[in-house]
């Protein structure tokens, strides 16, 4: 057991009403990370984004997880597959980035695989009397959707998603997530562990104050409700005042009553997939770590279908999409200062707030990924 996976579970070991911050090294160590990938990213349900990103035949886009090159795609009859990214042949990487395939051609030999990962050709090869084209196939990666998220997973035995997160929808189901509309999606790197920003996520203690220049004012930590957190996520609630009509429930929109109609949900699903949701709008952050000191973000969002039929639609979200972009800058620039903090020799781990109950149960579920290895 290393170092930083003992001061972990040390770190858990005492009650929420006593407990501090990890301690630094789990942020640091190299050798913390590989357990990460190991233990954690090899094992749970990954978000790639949403599924409306990839609506027709041949619509991919690709990433690493895990070390692991992955292709999610759909397919020719429109389900939604993932398979490995790396060439049957000499053990190239296929597609970069996201786009539109026909199928899929290796770009060293070109070998060329069908949308199911079969393999429709190679070249010059009639002469190898082992070769049989029917012999090959990319190897398949468990791929689900899951309220319009696609996530992907290394791991044969992991539960079903719809199992795994059936508690998220007790919670939310009222909202009808599945139904909204994704209206963007970047790609950032920063220089902050991975950690750091999900945890920064994951409390709103710290609003008024890194966010004084935008939400700030309006962030009441008297009404922020963090509950204990349950396996597969934490989360707390913020009610939301008028002043940002896309993030009130819709007139036409008659689920919601009472609070519900200005209820935001910060839900921190692990690993690395938070999302912001309100009854208008929602945004979300997918992580990775790209090495101890970076953090590969996917950053999406969009609208509840009742506002993506209003006439005012886009100028609403034309006001938030602003309002987010200058949120992050705030963000970037808070994280990156932690972990330039925690780097030093006389960072020393603090006692946590009430409102950073969701840190203390993260930290927790990254114990039971490390122990479960042991």
């Amino acid at each position: 057991m290393s170092d930083a996976v003992k001061e972990l579970k040390e770190n858990v070991s005492i009650p929420f009403e006593k407990a501090r911050a990890m301690p630094t090294s789990v942020y640091t160590s190299t050798d913390f990370l590989e357990r990460e990938l190991k233990d954690v990213f090899s094992k749970d349900w990954f978000c790639v984004g949403r599924a409306s990103s990839l609506k027709n035949p041949g619509d991919y886009l690709t990433l690493d997880l895990a070390e692991q090159p992955i292709i999610v795609l759909r397919d020719g009859e429109g389900q939604l597959k993932a398979m490995s990214n790396v060439c049957l042949h000499r053990m190239s990487t296929l597609l970069e980035g996201r786009g539109n395939a026909r199928s899929i051609v290796c770009p060293y030999h070109a070998w060329t695989y069908n949308l199911d990962g079969s393999l429709r050709g190679a070249p010059a090869m009639t002469l190898n009397e082992d070769f049989c084209k029917n012999s090959y196939k990319l190897p398949q990666v468990r791929c689900e959707e899951w309220l319009g998220f696609v996530f992907v997973t290394l791991n044969p035995e992991a539960n079903s998603t719809a199992d795994e997160f059936s508690k998220i929808e007790d919670l939310v189901g009222d909202y009808d997530l599945g139904t909204y509309t994704e209206t963007f999606f970047e790609t950032h790197l920063w220089d902050t562990n991975w950690k750091i920003l999900a945890e920064n996520f994951m409390e709103s203690y710290h609003l008024p104050v890194c966010h004084a220049g935008t939400i700030g004012g309006l962030s009441k930590l008297e009404e922020m409700i963090c509950p204990p957190g349950e396996a597969a996520f934490n989360y707390h609630t913020i009610l939301k005042d008028d002043s940002l009509k896309i993030a009130m429930a819709h007139p036409n929109n008659k689920r919601l009553e009472g609070d519900r109609r200005r209820m935001t949900y910060l839900l921190a699903i692990y690993p690395s997939l938070m999302i912001t949701l309100t009854p208008g709008y929602f945004w979300y952050l997918t992580l990775q770590p790209h090495g101890v000191g970076q953090v590969k973000i996917g950053f999406g969002g969009g609208m509840s279908q009742d506002f993506v039929n209003d006439p005012d639609a886009q100028s609403h979200f034309t006001q938030l999409k602003t309002l987010l972009d200058e949120v992050n800058v705030e963000d970037k620039g808070c994280t990156e200062k932690v972990f330039r903090g925690l780097s030093s020799q006389a960072a020393k781990p603090g006692h946590l707030s009430h409102l950073e109950r969701p840190n203390y149960d993260f930290a927790c579920y990254l114990n039971s990924r490390m122990q479960a290895a042991e």
